[in-house]
C-alpha cells in the first residue's frame, strides 16, 4: 500500500497527492494502538476530502482531520477487488468481528448426512470441514437451499424425518410413508441395502446437480424410443423434464465444498492487465496481473468473441535490413534489380521507400528518375524464392543471395501456439502457491464474498468466473477468452472516459 503523512493544518497539500480513482484506504492516528479507519471508494481524493476537510455547509458530517496523521491506500480495478482488500485489512485488525462489520453471513449449504445409519439431507449454514465432501453449495439464500432440497426429495424416496431411527415393525410411520414418498426404514419397510442404494443416488444427484440421473434417464428414453415403446419413452421424458426443472434451482456455483475451485477475472488497476483471482482450499488468492500486451483482443469495442475463436499473441516480425552494397547503390542512384533481396518467399522488399507503382526508389526520387536504371517496377513471383537475379543467371552463385536455410535462420522464430496457455497456467500455479493457512474467519469471509458477487444480477456483476473440470484441470482456453472479453470491456470503458 502507498502512504503519505497528513498534517491537519495543510490538508489540501496531502489531498492533492491522492489519485481520483477507485481504492481501498486506511487512516491511522498518532497513537500506535489506535484502530485505523478502513474504507473503500470509487474516488479516493473526493472521499478523503469529505472526511478530512471540515465543511461549514455540512456540520454534522464525520470529520477525522484532528485524529489522522497517516494515509495509506491501494488502487483497485473493480469492486470485487475492493471488497476483498477491505476485508483483508479489517480481518487483520478486528479478527472475527470483521465479518459483522462487512455483513458477511455464513452461506447456506445442503448437507448430506452420510455418516448416519440411514442418511438424510439437511440445510445448514455451518458445514463441517471434516465432511466438506458432503456439503453442497453455497446457495443464494437459505430459502433457495430449502426449496432445492424439498424439490430434490420429491424425486427420490429418502426419509425426511430428523429422528435417530431404530427400525421396528411396530413403528407407526409417517405421512410420507403412507403417500409412498419414503422407503419407510422406520418400520422396516425396506431392506438396509435398498435404502443405501437410494441414499447413494441422492448423493450423486447432489454432487453433480442432477447430471448423473439425467444421463441415465436420457439413455433409457432413447432406448425406449428405438424400440418403439412410446409409453415408456414418454414416462422417461416426463422424468427428465422434472429433473431438469429441479436442476435449474441450483446454480453452477453449487458443488461439493471440498471441490469448489474457481478462477475469477476482474478489471485491473494497472493498464494492460487483467486481474486474476483464485478460489481454492477455502480462500481467495490474488490479484495476479495477467498482461494483455501483444494479445489480440476479441472485438475491442464490444468485448465479444465473434471475430476470433481463440485469443492470439502477436509477436513483432523484424524486417530484414537491406544489404550494404544495395544501400550504397541506392544512394548513388546506381540500382540494379539483380542485387535486390527478398525475405522468404514474399515478393516485397522491406525497409525501402516505394513509388506510386510499387517499385522501390531512393528517398526524394520519383518513378521518372528511375528510368534507365535497369530496375523493373514489377517483380516476377516465379523468381521470388531467395534473391531476384537477371534472367539466365544462377541465383545460387550470387554473392548477395542468401540460401533458404540462411533466410530461415535469420528470421525471428514464430510464437508457439501454447504461449498464452503456459502463461495462464503459471499465473494460476503462482496463486495456488501463495495461498497461506486458512482460518475459520477467512474461510467464511472469502466464501461469503464470492457468493455475494456471484449471485448479483447479471447487469451488475462485472468480471467472469470459471470452474475446474471434473478431472481437476482448468479450462485454460476458456479462461483466456474471458481475459479477452474483460480486457475489451476495459478498453471500451476507457474510450468512454
Amino acid at each position: 500500500m502507498q502512504q503519505i503523512g497528513f498534517d491537519p493544518s495543510d490538508a489540501k497539500a496531502a489531498l492533492a497527492q491522492l489519485p481520483t480513482t477507485s481504492a481501498v484506504f486506511a487512516l491511522y492516528g498518532a497513537e500506535a494502538h489506535a484502530e485505523p479507519y478502513i474504507g473503500r471508494t470509487p474516488n479516493l481524493r473526493a472521499r478523503l476530502a469529505r472526511l478530512l476537510q471540515p465543511s461549514e455547509k455540512y456540520p454534522r458530517r464525520l470529520q477525522l482531520a484532528g485524529r489522522v496523521r497517516q494515509i495509506r491506500w491501494r488502487l483497485t480495478g473493480s469492486e470485487f477487488e475492493s471488497l476483498l482488500m477491505q476485508f483483508s485489512l479489517l480481518e487483520k485488525v478486528y479478527g472475527s468481528k470483521s465479518l459483522e462489520r462487512m455483513h458477511l453471513g455464513a452461506p447456506s449449504f445442503i448437507r448430506f448426512l452420510g455418516s448416519n445409519s440411514y442418511p438424510r439431507i439437511a440445510v445448514t449454514n455451518h458445514p463441517s470441514q471434516r465432511e466438506a465432501g458432503w456439503a453442497y453449495g453455497p446457495f443464494q439464500s437459505r430459502a433457495a437451499a430449502e426449496r432445492f432440497a424439498d424439490e430434490a426429495l420429491k424425486l427420490f424416496l429418502l426419509r425426511r424425518c430428523t429422528e435417530e431411527l431404530e427400525p421396528n415393525p411396530s413403528h407407526p410411520g409417517c405421512v410420507y410413508s403412507e403417500m409412498k414418498m419414503c422407503l419407510a426404514p422406520c418400520y422396516q419397510g425396506c431392506t438396509d441395502e435398498r435404502y443405501a442404494e437410494e441414499a447413494a443416488a441422492v448423493e450423486q444427484f447432489l454432487a453433480t446437480r442432477g447430471e448423473s440421473s439425467l444421463v441415465t434417464l436420457r439413455a433409457q428414453r432413447e432406448e425406449a424410443s428405438a424400440k418403439l415403446d412410446f409409453e415408456t419413452a414418454a414416462a422417461r421424458h416426463s422424468q427428465v423434464q422434472r429433473m431438469e426443472s429441479v436442476r435449474a434451482l441450483a446454480s453452477e456455483l453449487v458443488r461439493p465444498l471440498s471441490q469448489l475451485r474457481a478462477v475469477v477475472l476482474q478489471a485491473s488497476a494497472s493498464p494492460g492487465e487483467v486481474a486474476v483471482f483464485l478460489y481454492e482450499n477455502g480462500r481467495l488468492s490474488g490479484p495476479a496481473g495477467f498482461s494483455t500486451l501483444g494479445m489480440r483482443i476479441q472485438n475491442e469495442q464490444s468485448g465479444s468473441t465473434s471475430l476470433f475463436s481463440h485469443p492470439m499473441a502477436m509477436e513483432p516480425i523484424l524486417e530484414v535490413p537491406v544489404a550494404e552494397p544495395i544501400a550504397s547503390k541506392i544512394a548513388e542512384n546506381d540500382f540494379d534489380s539483380s542485387s535486390v533481396l527478398c525475405q522468404g518467399t514474399t515478393s516485397v522488399v522491406t525497409q525501402m521507400p516505394q513509388t506510386e507503382r510499387g517499385a522501390l526508389a531512393p528517398e526524394g526520387s520519383s518513378s521518372e528518375t528511375m528510368k534507365g536504371t535497369g530496375f523493373s517496377p514489377y517483380i516476377n513471383p516465379e523468381r521470388s524464392q531467395g534473391a531476384l537475379a537477371p534472367e539466365g543467371s544462377n541465383s545460387e552463385n550470387s554473392p548477395l543471395t542468401p540460401t533458404l536455410s540462411e533466410a530461415e535462420s535469420s528470421a525471428p522464430a514464430k510464437l508457439a501456439r501454447g504461449v498464452l496457455e503456459a502463461r495462464m497456467e503459471e499465473t494460476l500455479a503462482a496463486l495456488a502457491e501463495s495461498s497461506g493457512a486458512t482460518t475459520a474467519t477467512l474461510r467464511q469471509g472469502h466464501l461469503a464474498l464470492l457468493k455475494r458477487w456471484y449471485y448479483r444480477a447479471e447487469a451488475r456483476r462485472s468480471g467472469e468466473i470459471f470452474f475446474a473440470g471434473a478431472d481437476g484441470r482448468w479450462p485454460v482456453k476458456a479462461v483466456l477468452r474471458g481475459v479477452g472479453r474483460v480486457a475489451g470491456k476495459m478498453m471500451t470503458a476507457g474510450n468512454r472516459d
